[in-house]
């Protein structure tokens, strides 16, 4: 395993606490917004009209909130990963500052804790926290993964 290999590739046995990964960065647009509203119903004024929303203390309209986690893990979430057996919840989910469309986010991930369940599999709990081409956390969690372990050394398929 070297260190470049994403953090929700690795089984629960090779994450250590306190290890971090930043991904790469995802520009929220227009046609994201406006395509997410629509998918899911949310015609909330502040991310669908612009007078308002510039009559708003923000100014303009901002970026969903669930959007915004939305799209960061997707940024954090390696499509081909074989240890992710189930998201298991986020904990204390914030938005500190609004995503504004235009904004270009990161995700930047910690392993904060561990606990093993049985043989097969233990739950990891990440730091999982959007940020902004400014360096400012837009959306702040912790999610708590199902991760398979490590076959024991000896075992065959």
């Amino acid at each position: 395993m070297n260190d470049t290999t994403p953090l929700l590739a690795r089984t629960f046995d090779e994450l250590d606490v306190g290890e971090c990964q930043v991904t790469r960065r995802r520009t929220l647009t227009e046609a994201d917004v406006v395509t997410w509203c629509a998918y899911t119903g949310d015609s909330f004024w502040l991310h669908t009209d612009a007078v308002a929303a510039g009559e708003s203390m923000f100014g303009q309209r901002i970026v969903p909130g669930i959007m915004v986690f939305a799209y960061a893990t997707g940024l954090g979430v390696p499509p081909g990963s074989a240890t992710i057996l189930a998201n298991y919840g986020t904990d204390r989910l914030r938005y500190p500052r609004p995503t504004l469309i235009g904004d270009s986010i990161r995700l930047e991930i910690e392993v904060v804790a561990k606990d093993e369940r049985d043989a097969g599999t233990g739950i990891v709990t990440f730091r999982w926290d959007a940020v902004n081409q400014n360096d400012v956390t837009v959306c702040a969690s912790q999610l708590k993964v199902l991760m398979a372990r490590r076959p024991a050394s000896g075992a065959t398929s």
